[in-house]
């Protein structure tokens, strides 16, 4: 058989498995960078032999098989032609108006509304069948349930998940997952609602498929989203498309992901023409509509290296390997580490021990990422014992998608305390400004934090500290001043702090209202101890507590019963000092009416205080405009903001600080 036609075989099936894996959530087999320089050799090959081959990946759309009841898309998704070119891209523009936004890299859902429900939602599927998730719409932000428009819609959006919100999920779980965009399509596999809505997953359409209003510019069509209340795609519109103002836009663009302003994964660009008559017309050639878009990749800029050291870092249950190198300059960074994400990857990439040459890119222009192994050098070396608390270590395969994970095997590892200790410096915590997860996960693998108390004797490691890559003196100062202020706390503050089952601010405040905070936690033990004693559960000792049922009551007195929580609690208090906060209501001008408050705040010092206001006036403070807001309080009352539409959808009173002022009596504040 020709070498050629044996090539392709070989890429084909390569590429249909990383692509089936990269779809479907499960374990990447190979970086974005491999597949598109493995998809550019398939396609050089086809056009060298005059012949494609079944199942080529330049012939058909990348395939979602997330299982459940399938549906037709009255539209086509068809994919998009692709180039690293910028001359390409201002020849296909052919000089006519076009759109410049982000690729999103998530998992394409269509939502159709009629009448102004929402009817359906599918999954892309493989362009012309997707798969019916219209159950699971509701734990998906950014898919309102109405729209003000009457007629028949159908919107093309891409669900993701922010890399904030991934980092805090993989933490939190201790499940392991390859990124966000692996995180999202795996998400919408669940059957429980509930647990897609805690992957805090965000749709955001980012085209108009139909509409029966007469529209024929894609920039009105995607300002008229705006006005029916979706969060639309970030754009920017190029009128005159020659190759300086091409590439200022991607320049702009470019610079919002690796200043990482822009939060959610993006894996390029996406043109399109504002003339959508005109877009229509281009031909459908291997399932690319000719004029309907073209994608823009950033050429990833790849550097060579030789490996330090493996570094084992423990955060939440994982163990993961990074890879220290000797330091490459890339996209304008000196770049010293790279992640690799589990033990199946070192596998996959055959990362040896220190020697071994490496290939590293910045994908997408963001995040370091090792791409090749060179020249394997010694054996990769995976710890027996925890590099924080020394406990043996355990592979575990996940039944989902076979990815090996190393993990301590000690339940009380401090490193499995990392949200824990980051809820406790957090703003409606210990507000202990300078120390981030990141941070914290630092100082857990140097051995510096095992408990709360901990991060007050920091001050001992503050010449290490000024000396680390990322910090200097003046940020280690800043830090230990933080940590100073935080020294004298409200209680309220410092319960919430401690990470105690069902016990959010509110809570804390209801039984401080009830309790002085010493009081309080005496209560706890004393009752609890006699409740155990007689084996009867601790649901009723706070029960009484205006608010605390009997699931909060016994979870708090649980907590404190805890011989390990109390001997942290007591050293805690040690060094803090307690202001009894007056919690209850002194008035009755909010009663029974609930508030969202948005935007900037000026009569008061921040939206804390106002909501403290609101609360202590017998009125309750929501996040979200529902059905049961009485008023939504905006400075910016004209704003199209997405609170604003709802509140207006809803027939909610949209009223200024001056207006809440004079209606709640505030005119002395």
């Amino acid at each position: 058989m020709d070498e050629r036609i044996q090539r392709m075989q070989q890429l084909i099936v390569e590429l249909n498995e990383a692509s089936e894996a990269y779809y479907n959530g499960r374990q990447e087999l190979m970086t974005d960078y491999e597949w598109d320089q493995r998809f550019d050799e398939l396609k050089r090959l086809e056009q060298q032999a005059g012949t494609t081959l079944p199942n080529s990946p330049t012939q058909r759309v990348s395939e979602d098989t997330i299982a459940g009841q399938k549906e037709a898309h009255e539209f086509a998704a068809l994919s998009l032609a692709k180039t690293k070119q910028v001359g390409e891209l201002v020849r296909w523009a052919e000089g006519r108006p076009v759109w410049i936004s982000w690729k999103l890299d998530g998992l394409t859902l269509v939502a159709t509304y009629d009448g102004g429900r929402l009817t359906k939602v599918v999954t892309r599927g493989n362009g012309h069948i997707g798969t019916n998730i219209t159950h699971l719409a509701q734990s998906i932000n950014g898919i309102p349930q109405e729209i003000s428009d009457r007629g028949h819609t159908v919107i093309r959006g891409e669900a993701v998940i922010s890399y904030d919100d991934f980092e805090r999920f993989v933490m939190e779980s201790g499940e392991d997952y390859a990124n966000p965009r692996n995180l999202a399509s795996g998400s919408l596999t669940l059957k429980d609602p509930d647990e897609v809505r805690a992957r805090h997953i965000q749709w955001i359409p980012f085209t108009l498929v139909y509409t029966e209003a007469d529209l024929t510019s894609w920039g009105q069509r995607m300002d008229w989203l705006d006005r029916q209340g979706f969060q639309t795609v970030e754009r920017q519109l190029v009128g005159q498309p020659d190759e300086v103002a091409v590439q200022d836009c991607i320049d702009a663009f470019t610079e919002a992901v690796t200043s990482k302003r822009n939060p959610y994964p993006v894996d390029g660009l996406v043109v399109c023409y504002d003339d959508t008559v005109y877009a229509q017309t281009g031909s459908v050639t291997g399932h690319h509509a000719t004029r309907a878009g073209l994608a823009f990749k950033w050429q990833d800029e790849a550097a060579e290296t030789v490996l330090k050291e493996v570094e084992w870092s423990c955060a939440a249950s994982t163990i993961s390997p990074v890879a220290v190198f000797e330091p490459v300059e890339l996209e304008g960074t000196t770049v010293r580490r790279a992640s690799l994400c589990n033990i199946s990857e070192c596998e996959r990439l055959g990362i040896g021990g220190a020697g071994t040459a490496l290939s590293v890119i910045k994908a997408n222009k963001i995040i370091p990422k090792v791409i090749a192994v060179r020249q394997r050098a010694g054996e990769l070396q995976i710890p027996t014992t925890c590099p924080v608390c020394h406990a043996p270590t355990e592979v575990v395969v996940s039944e989902a998608s076979g990815t090996k994970t190393l993990r301590c095997t000690n339940a009380d590892c401090a490193a499995k305390q990392l949200k824990k200790l980051a809820r406790f410096v957090s703003k409606e915590g210990m507000n202990i400004d300078g120390i981030s997860e990141q941070t914290l996960a630092k100082f857990i693998n140097l051995g510096w934090i095992a408990e709360y108390a901990d991060i007050y004797d920091l001050r001992s490691h503050i010449q290490e500290l000024s000396h680390m890559e990322g910090f200097g003196q003046k940020s280690a100062t800043n830090i230990m001043r933080s940590i100073d202020r935080s020294r004298e706390v409200e209680a309220h503050r410092l319960l919430f702090a401690l990470s105690i089952p069902l016990c959010g601010l509110d809570v804390c405040r209801r039984l401080l209202s009830a309790y002085p905070l010493d009081a309080l936690v005496s209560e706890a033990v004393r009752k609890g101890d006699d409740l155990f004693a007689t084996q009867t559960a601790p649901e009723d000792v706070f029960s009484h507590v205006n608010g605390i049922g009997p699931e909060k009551s016994a979870q708090f007195v649980l907590w404190f019963r805890n011989e390990g929580n109390m001997g942290r609690y007591r050293r805690l208090r040690e060094r803090l000092t307690v202001r009894e906060a007056q919690l209850a209501p002194t008035g009755d001008r909010c009663q029974g009416l609930t508030f969202v408050i948005t935007g900037d705040v000026h009569h008061f010092k921040n939206r804390s205080e106002l909501k403290a206001y609101i609360e202590q006036q017998g009125g309750k403070v929501a996040s979200a405009v529902s059905g049961s807001t009485s008023y939504l309080i905006n400075n910016d009352v004209t704003s199209t903001s997405g609170k604003n539409k709802k509140a207006q959808q809803l027939g909610i009173s949209i009223i200024s600080e001056d207006e809440f002022m004079a209606a709640f009596g505030l005119n002395d504040k």
